[in-house]
């Protein structure tokens, strides 16, 4: 006990001793008129805090400070910000944004048959899905029927089997195409896939002035980072520039391609170059139609993107911002558009399927929450979200349903949906915007020195750039500088199972059966005129698109359209 005391004693000295030497110290500092020096002597100098790494940055390089300040974020009102739906449309490209109309919630679903994926749009439709988003099998994907050897294995796999208009008839079987946006993520094929969609809706009555919804359409990333590419780079722009001209007079709610992004960021680019590539391919796309003759104000309201929404939060809502910017400036001040539709970069967006892990899977579910509140405080116009289960197989109906609640949550409980771009002035995001837009600028720059987008990917400078990216960030995984929950940290020993979708192989039987039948039971003639007349129109430069729509109307199958064109543009094989 007196041991304590003494402790308690000593204790109490020493503080009135600390007490006193404060006092002297502010009573020495007082009699010095200078404030400057008098702060010099109460603000002793600090040691730097320690902090977790040597250095912060996004995925593009972009240093994060401790903190930012009006210098940093170099904003100006009037210049680069404006207001929503005023140019440069950095706020969003609605003056109310979602105050109006909230974005379009689409879950991307399609495998097995027509019939299996039709049962999961509806099932979609009937938990609150405000838009379909139709995936397609492969082969359909490189325009081979299901019958076709090397179709063989890979029917109904990826997505759904698309083999004729029975298919598409089936697949939108109580659907009604006026009621419903529908995008279909098809692109070397989009021509065929649109036309089909087109005469489906002709069945059901519905004029294609009365359609609404987005084919992909966008070739040019085929090349840069997918693959399924069919003919040549050249002749896929011919075909993309007959469809602007068609739908803006025939199909004119239509967008006629949504320039993506998302493919570009998967294959492991930094966002930088995500904005960098993708407005580099709609530079691309719009020179090619003004060549092909259509006024810029003509076809340029109905273009769409579609970006990817990573992991890098801050980042992700800035990258939205500074691609709406860069589009606006780019369509006004390089094309002269003078409508404000045609200036305004409408974008949908997907969570990012490369983040997604098959440990844990059930974190995946806090990775798509993350990603898509980037999305919607980034101004996106149309969202999906993808399921925990995708890093393991096909989401299952109720990965798709708690995907589509994560939205859902967003959209109805969060607030954020209550007031447009609500980040807009914060230091750091308007630092970051400003700096993806500069980054990305400079890349477009060197493109166009390289003379456009097309020969950049000929010359494969665009391939190595993103597998540069790739490169750097596995590195990064591999040394921890990055970590990934559950991969290389914070994993458990315990594997985590879940259900997961199987497809059954009888499937793939009845889809073979199926085009065998429709070609066995249709007017033979009518679809060999009809597919003469899509071979001629490639030939001689006449516009595909009715001759298209024609063959689809007579049976004719996909594969036997892709292969009319093949026969006129031959195929394309990426040099070694």
């Amino acid at each position: 006990m007196r041991r304590a005391a003494n402790v308690e004693s000593d204790y109490r000295a020493l503080t009135a001793a600390v007490l006193f030497a404060r006092t002297l110290v502010l009573e020495f500092a007082g009699q010095f008129k200078h404030k400057s020096f008098r702060d010099s002597i109460l603000l002793m100098p600090k040691t730097k805090a320690k902090e977790r790494k040597e250095k912060f940055a996004t995925s593009s390089g972009i240093e994060m400070k401790n903190h930012f300040t009006p210098e940093d974020a170099e904003i100006n009102v009037e210049r680069d910000l404006g207001a929503p739906g005023e140019f440069p449309f950095t706020r969003g490209v609605y003056e109310t944004m979602y105050r109006g109309r909230l974005w379009t919630m689409r879950q991307y679903a399609g495998f097995a048959t027509a019939e299996e994926s039709n049962r999961r749009y509806k099932y979609l439709l009937e938990h609150g899905t405000t838009g379909l988003s139709v995936a397609f099998d492969l082969p359909t994907q490189i325009g081979y029927d299901s019958d076709h050897p090397l179709a063989q294995g890979e029917v109904g796999r990826v997505g759904v089997p698309i083999d004729s208009l029975a298919d598409m008839e089936i697949l939108f079987d109580g659907i009604p195409l006026d009621k419903v946006s529908t995008s279909m993520t098809i692109n070397a094929t989009a021509s065929i896939l649109l036309a089909l969609y087109i005469a489906v809706a002709k069945k059901q009555g519905v004029a294609p002035d009365k359609l609404n919804g987005t084919i992909q359409n966008d070739i040019l990333k085929e090349y840069i980072a997918r693959g399924t590419y069919i003919y040549p780079p050249r002749a896929s722009l011919r075909i993309i520039t007959d469809i602007f001209a068609y739908c803006a007079k025939e199909v004119p709610n239509w967008n006629t391609i949504s320039i993506s992004g998302y493919h570009i960021r998967e294959a492991g680019s930094t966002a930088a170059q995500e904005v960098a590539f993708t407005l580099a391919d709609g530079i691309a796309y719009v020179q090619a139609a003004l060549d092909a003759g259509l006024e810029i104000d003509y076809f340029a309201p109905r273009l769409a993107f579609f970006f990817n929404a990573h992991n890098n939060f801050l980042e992700e809502v800035a990258k939205y911002r500074a691609a709406r910017r860069l589009w606006a400036r780019t369509m006004r001040d390089r094309f002269g558009a003078r409508d404000p539709k045609s200036m305004m970069l409408r974008f949908h967006t997907q969570t990012a399927g490369s983040t997604l892990t098959a440990q844990q899977p059930e974190v995946n579910v806090v990775r798509t929450t993350i990603q898509a509140l980037a999305a919607a405080l980034g101004g996106t116009q149309s969202l999906h979200t993808n399921a925990m289960d995708e890093a393991l197989s096909l989401p299952t109906e109720d990965a798709a349903r708690i995907a589509l609640r994560t939205q859902q949550v967003i959209a109805y409980e969060s607030g954020v949906a209550d007031t447009a771009d609500p980040l807009g002035g914060s230091y750091a995001i308007e630092y970051l915007t400003n700096e993806i837009e500069r980054r990305a600028m400079e890349y477009i720059t060197k493109i166009d020195e390289m003379g456009g987008m097309l020969a950049a990917i000929e010359a494969g400078y665009v391939q190595r750039e993103i597998e540069r990216a790739a490169y750097d960030y596995q590195k990064a995984v591999e040394a921890q500088e990055e970590i990934v929950v559950g991969v290389n940290r914070f994993q458990i020993k315990e594997e985590t199972t879940i259900p997961t979708l199987k497809i059954d192989p009888a499937f793939e039987r009845a889809q073979v059966e199926r085009v065998r039948k429709v070609r066995a039971e249709r007017d033979i003639a009518a679809a060999m005129s009809a597919l003469s007349e899509v071979e001629q129109a490639a030939r001689s430069g006449e516009n595909l698109m009715p001759k298209i729509i024609k063959a689809v109307e007579a049976y004719a199958t996909l594969g036997e359209i892709a292969d009319a064109m093949r026969r006129v543009f031959g195929e394309y094989s990426e040099a070694i």
